[in-house]
C-alpha cells in the first residue's frame, strides 16, 4: 500500500498524524488572540490531557499514530544540510527583517543540539529576550529601542494541533495547502520537508497542490467522497481559484483517479471556518450538517474539459437540486443528512460552534466526537452511529473538533 492513501472519509483509519498541543498555548495572550486565529486561551495542562484522550481512543481501534514533531524531527536527524536549510528557511519565514536578529535567531536554533527540541521551540514562538543578550546591547539600533524584550522575534503557531489544515490527504498524494493567513501558513513548512525529505515518505507522495502556489487553500475544505470524486469548500478560507487550479492539476495527473471535483460554497464565517464545520460523511449513506448553510449553499461540478490537448480546459457547471439529492446521485446510494442539534436553530447554533459536526469518523458509522455537544450525539446514536465522546473543554477553545485535530495517512480500501 501506498504511504500516502486516502480515498474516502469513512473506510478504517489505519494511520493518522496528530501534534499534542506544546508550549506555543502558552505564548497566547490577549493582545494577540486575533492575529493568531484564537478566541481564546486553553489552558495547557487540560488541553494536553484531552489531546492524549483523542490519541488513546484512536489507538484502542487500531490506528497508528504519528507525531508531526517527530517526524520533523526525524527528517532533520537524516540530513545535517536539511537541517541548515530549514533553519534559515524558518527565519526568513518568520518575518525576520533585521540582519542583526536574522543572525541572533540562526545562532539561538543552531545551538540546539536535540532536533526534535529545535522543532518544538520553533513551534512554540521565540521571544527576543532568549536571544543572545550580551550582542544584542553592542549595538543598539531604533529596532532595539522600540522593541520590548517580550516581543517575540518568531510567533508563536498556536493552531498547529488542528493537523487537517496544512496539508490534505487526497487518494495517493497530498494538497500542500498555502493558508489563508500569515500565521498559519508558516505551518506548512514542515509538511514540506516532511514529504521532500523524510525517509518514509521523499519520492513516495504525489503532490496535487503547493503552499507556493497563487491561491488560499485549507485542508478543512477537501473531503474525499470516493476515489473517484473529491468535495472541496469554497469557504472563509479556501478560495474558488485554488480549485480551479487543483482540478487542473488533478486531471492531467494520470496517477489520480479522481474525476470530479463538486465544489461547497458556503457562507464566509467564523463560524462556518471551513466545510467540514458545518458538513461530514459519518456512514456510507449518512452526513451530518449544520442546518445554517442550507439557505445559501451551492453546489458546482468541475470535470476535465473537452480539449484533450489542453491542461487548462475545465468543465464547470452549476447543480440545481438539494443537497441530499446531489449526495445520492453523486454516490450513488439513497443519503440521510442529519442536522446538527436536531434542526433546533439556538441548539444547532451553540454545538455547531463547538464543533458538533466535525466529527472524525474511523470506520463506517464510528465517529470520534466532543462530549460537550450531547444533542448532536444523542441524535447520532438514534440513526445507529457508533459514537466516542472525549473530553473537550480546552481544546474547543481553538474552534476545532476532531477531524479538525487529524490528518489520515492511510485508510484501509
Amino acid at each position: 500500500m501506498s504511504v500516502i492513501n486516502v480515498t474516502s472519509e469513512i473506510k478504517p483509519l489505519k494511520e493518522v498524524l496528530v501534534h499534542r498541543p506544546g508550549r506555543e498555548l502558552l505564548n497566547l495572550t490577549p493582545d494577540t488572540l486575533q492575529r493568531l486565529l484564537f478566541d481564546d486561551i486553553p489552558y495547557l495542562k487540560v488541553a494536553q490531557a484531552e489531546h492524549d484522550e483523542f490519541v488513546q481512543i484512536l489507538r484502542d481501534n487500531d490506528i497508528k499514530v504519528y507525531y508531526l514533531e517527530d517526524l520533523m524531527a526525524e527528517t532533520l536527524d537524516s540530513n545535517l544540510k536539511v537541517r541548515e536549510k530549514f533553519i534559515r528557511q524558518f527565519i526568513k519565514e518568520a518575518g525576520v527583517n533585521t540582519p542583526k536578529y536574522r543572525g541572533l535567531l540562526y545562532e539561538y536554533l543552531n545551538e540546539f543540539t536535540d532536533n526534535r527540541e529545535l522543532v518544538l521551540k520553533t513551534m512554540e514562538g521565540i521571544a527576543i529576550n532568549e536571544l543572545d543578550q550580551k550582542k544584542l546591547v553592542l549595538e543598539k539600533s531604533l529596532v532595539d529601542l522600540v522593541t520590548e524584550e517580550t516581543s517575540f522575534v518568531a510567533d508563536p503557531m498556536p493552531n498547529l494541533y488542528f493537523t487537517r489544515d496544512p496539508f490534505a490527504s487526497v487518494g495517493n498524494g497530498i494538497c500542500l495547502n498555502k493558508m489563508y493567513s500569515v500565521t498559519r501558513n508558516r505551518e506548512t513548512i514542515y509538511a514540506e520537508y516532511i514529504f521532500n525529505y523524510h525517509p518514509k515518505f521523499r519520492g513516495q507522495v504525489e503532490k496535487y497542490y503547493d503552499r507556493y502556489d497563487e491561491c488560499h487553500m485549507e485542508g478543512g475544505d477537501v473531503l474525499n467522497l470516493n476515489s473517484h470524486i473529491l468535495a472541496v469548500g469554497i469557504s472563509q478560507r479556501t478560495e474558488a481559484g485554488a480549485i480551479d487550479q487543483l482540478a487542473k492539476n488533478i486531471f492531467k495527473n494520470k496517477n489520480c483517479k479522481i474525476d470530479t471535483i463538486l465544489a461547497f460554497n458556503i457562507p464566509e464565517s467564523r463560524a462556518f471556518m471551513h466545510l467540514d464545520t458545518v458538513f461530514t460523511q459519518i456512514d456510507v449513506d449518512k452526513f451530518t450538517y449544520h442546518p445554517g448553510i442550507m439557505d445559501t449553499l451551492e453546489v458546482f461540478e468541475i470535470t476535465e474539459g473537452n480539449d484533450p490537448n489542453s491542461d487548462e480546459d475545465l468543465n464547470v457547471k452549476k447543480i440545481k437540486d438539494s443537497l441530499d439529492r446531489i449526495l445520492t446521485k453523486y454516490l450513488g446510494r439513497e443519503i440521510t443528512l442529519i442536522p446538527c442539534a436536531g434542526g433546533d436553530k439556538i441548539s444547532a447554533e451553540r454545538e455547531q460552534w463547538n464543533d458538533g459536526t466535525n466529527t472524525l469518523c474511523i470506520a463506517s458509522g464510528v465517529v470520534v466526537v466532543y462530549n460537550r455537544n450531547n444533542i448532536t450525539n444523542d441524535i447520532l446514536r438514534e440513526h445507529g452511529i457508533k459514537v466516542i465522546e472525549m473530553n473537550s473543554a480546552e481544546l474547543s477553545r481553538g474552534r476545532g473538533g476532531p477531524r479538525c485535530m487529524s490528518m489520515p495517512l492511510v485508510r484501509e480500501d
